[in-house]
């Protein structure tokens, strides 16, 4: 997915530029970029952050830079921030989303014999093809409305300018924008936790398609905000971190609603509730508080040395990541009925393996709580899931299973009170070895965000755009 975070200031902004782009470590693994606006040119550094901490790839970068605006950003491809030279003048680019017809988008460039630079690989930076749209207006703000007319997916934007920094949220808001101001400095950030701790106060959040000019003085709105909302639902559940609010929703308070929302619906006999870390931990919270069931921690995450393992492509190395940051605690398990909370069930192998080793830590039961419905659709618009198949997805593989093809996902499969999803489900929880599985209903998902659910993005469960 990944994260950006700019500042604008009477004096110095790199240190609040570093720790402010910091705080967007988990949203991305792969590329953390910074750039600075100097009397005479954007300085700027890039860094794989693989197998680095963001701070410790450019604690001393920041040493070298100076300057009274600047942008930075997490992602997990791309390089950014591009450095941009065009008739609206010099410029550098960062963005978060997905571009679903970049090759459409490089065609046409190609067709009035445009160019590119490459990323390794031979691909197309997505950052680049979002720089030549904007490029192709008379100003910023008119490319930047270009951006939400052309770009399929989703795209959030910020630009470092003489002028100022132009900030854009996505069209359908898919991805949060937010304005804090301290005395003579300006941030605009897409996590609101990155806020506080800097003495940032939350001024404003953008509108679906809102695009503001960001300076010393303040902000000036360019383009109204649309009137349709699709903010990603999935960032409560997971993506989100636990400080951040989104449209005015905190995200750990929306966890603690989804585990009590869970609890309410079922009667399960167990002696510990507990949480998967760190997402899931919130859930289960909300679960045993509102069961009035003993929450306890029979897992501890190890985080040291051992980064996140949702993002990686390759399968051995999540199933070791996940591994090497878990570690039981026996007297926590022993002949424990155990209810575990998750923030999702993705593919499955991880929990898999980490069923098993509960139940070899001699748990007696384990009943699996996921706080949100069944994963059957792929993410269009931000590919928080980097499955390269469909079929990698445990419900949509339990579908093929059951109807002999997972092309199609008949509509019995979305109902919770369905013959064909009680099925589903069933299958899923025989692959994962679980005495019981029960997801989070929807409709009770929304009521925990609790923003209306026409605002919000439910694709992944639904397949409603």
């Amino acid at each position: 997915m990944g994260g950006f975070f700019g500042v604008v200031s009477e004096t110095d902004c790199t240190q609040d530029l570093f720790y402010g782009t910091d705080y967007h470590s988990h949203l991305g693994t792969m590329r953390g970029g910074l750039a600075v606006m100097s009397p005479s040119a954007i300085d700027r550094y890039i860094h794989d952050i693989t197998n680095s901490q963001f701070r410790s790839k450019f604690e001393e970068d920041i040493t070298k830079m100076s300057g009274r605006l600047g942008i930075g950003v997490i992602s997990d491809f791309e390089d950014q921030p591009l450095i941009i030279g065009s008739h609206l003048g010099r410029y550098a680019i960062v963005t978060v989303g997905v571009v679903q017809n970049l090759d459409d988008l490089v065609k046409s460039v190609f067709d009035r014999k445009g160019h590119f630079s490459e990323m390794s690989g031979g691909e197309i930076n997505p950052t680049e093809i979002i720089a030549t749209l904007i490029n192709q207006e008379d100003t910023f703000a008119a490319g930047l409305e270009r951006v939400h007319e052309e770009v399929e997916g989703s795209c959030s934007v910020l630009l470092l300018t003489r002028e100022g920094i132009y900030a854009s949220r996505d069209r359908y808001g898919r991805t949060p924008v937010e304005l804090g101001r301290k005395d003579g400095t300006w941030a605009v950030t897409l996590e609101s936790c990155a806020l506080p701790n800097l003495d940032f106060e939350h001024r404003h959040t953008l509108g679906p398609g809102e695009i503001v000019r960001v300076n010393s003085d303040g902000y000036e709105t360019l383009r109204e905000p649309r009137d349709t909302m699709q903010i990603c639902s999935f960032l409560w559940v997971y993506y989100g971190y636990p400080a951040s609010d989104y449209e005015g929703v905190n995200v750990e308070d929306c966890r603690n609603r989804c585990g009590a929302c869970l609890a309410r619906r079922d009667n399960t006999e167990v002696d510990i509730v507990a949480g998967i870390p760190d997402s899931g931990t919130a859930h289960a919270i909300g679960y045993a508080t509102e069961a009035g069931i003993p929450y306890r921690r029979p897992f501890v995450k190890y985080t040291p040395t051992w980064p996140r393992s949702f993002m990686p492509q390759d399968q051995g190395q999540r199933d070791l990541v996940a591994r090497m940051k878990l570690i039981p605690i026996r007297d926590l398990i022993q002949d424990r009925r155990l209810l575990f909370c998750e923030d999702s069930i993705v593919r499955g192998t991880q929990l898999q393996d980490t069923v098993r080793r509960v139940f070899d830590a001699g748990a007696a039961e384990i009943h699996m709580r996921p706080a949100c419905p069944p994963l059957l659709f792929g993410c269009k618009y931000l590919n928080f899931s980097r499955s390269r198949s469909l079929m990698d997805l445990a419900g949509r593989r339990a579908v093929r299973e059951l109807e002999g093809t997972g092309d199609h996902v008949p509509p019995e499969y979305l109902d919770p009170d369905s013959e064909k999803y009680a099925d589903m489900i069933e299958r899923i929880r025989q692959r994962l070895r679980l005495t019981t599985l029960a997801y989070q209903r929807l409709d009770d998902l929304i009521e925990a965000i609790g923003i209306p659910g026409e605002k919000l993005c439910t694709y992944c469960w639904s397949g409603k755009e």
